[in-house]
Order: structure tokens, then C-alpha cells, then sequence
């Protein structure tokens, strides 16, 4: 695994592009805001916030909204992807969001920050044994 300062020094600007994504979030329950930015291999960044509606288990975290937006914008190939929480350590992604990155973006590489630390990680990592669609064709 490279060297957490020379990650952090290469993707700076999708750092900062998750701290800015963090502000629109919409967290009037947890007050958790996270901001999420995807880095695809195209050089164009997709941004998410998480979403809270009234309706608690109907909103989506930050990090499969910008992958979603992604997506929808025809973005198939993924580089990197930076997570930041506003908390001194770096918050993980749910099981959601690692089952829906294990399907559709597996080899990004996880940048986890916050303020007193970052965290680089790969998919195989934080969800070892995975589910994935060979599973159903065994």
C-alpha cells in the first residue's frame, strides 16, 4: 500500500472536493454529516452528501451518492474515492456502501479522512470475503 502522506499529497483536491460535498449534506437526525468525492478514471469528479429524509431508511450515504451520480453520468471506471465526516478519526463506510462498491466499483481506493488522520484502504480490506456474482453462479 502507498504511503498515506503521498496519497493524501496526489489526491489533495478530491480531499477538499469531499470537505466542500460535507456541507450540503442533510442530517437533521444524526446530525453525521459526511461528503463524498469519486475520482473516475476519466478525471472527472462526482460528489455526494448524505441524505436524510422524514423517512429515516429511505436516504443514502454520501459515498453511493456520488458513486450513483456517477453512474448516471455514464462514469464506469473508478480511481479513488476520499470520505470525510468533520471527526478527528476517519469514519468507514457502511455495509451498504461496501457491498454496492464490491458490485460496481471494486478497486477504488479508499481514502478515509479526518481531521487528525487518513486512512488509505482497498475494498478487499474492509470487506474481506465478500459477497460477488460468482457466488451464484457456484
Amino acid at each position: 500500500m502507498a504511503d498515506v502522506n503521498d496519497v493524501v499529497e496526489k489526491y489533495a483536491s478530491l480531499i477538499d472536493a469531499a470537505k466542500r460535498a460535507r456541507e450540503n449534506a442533510v442530517a437533521p437526525f444524526s446530525h453525521f454529516r459526511v461528503g463524498a468525492a469519486l475520482l473516475g478514471k476519466s478525471g472527472k469528479v462526482y460528489i455526494g452528501a448524505n441524505m436524510e429524509p422524514d423517512v429515516m431508511n429511505l436516504g443514502l450515504c454520501a459515498e453511493r451518492t456520488a458513486l450513483f451520480s456517477a453512474l448516471a453520468q455514464g462514469e464506469r471506471q473508478f480511481e479513488a474515492i476520499a470520505v470525510y465526516s468533520g471527526t478527528d478519526e476517519p469514519g468507514y463506510p457502511c455495509g451498504a456502501c461496501r457491498q454496492v462498491y464490491s458490485d460496481l466499483a471494486p478497486d477504488v481506493l479508499w481514502i478515509l479522512v479526518g481531521d487528525k488522520q487518513v486512512k488509505i484502504e482497498k475494498l478487499d480490506d474492509i470487506l474481506p470475503n465478500r459477497f460477488v456474482l460468482e457466488d451464484l453462479r457456484r
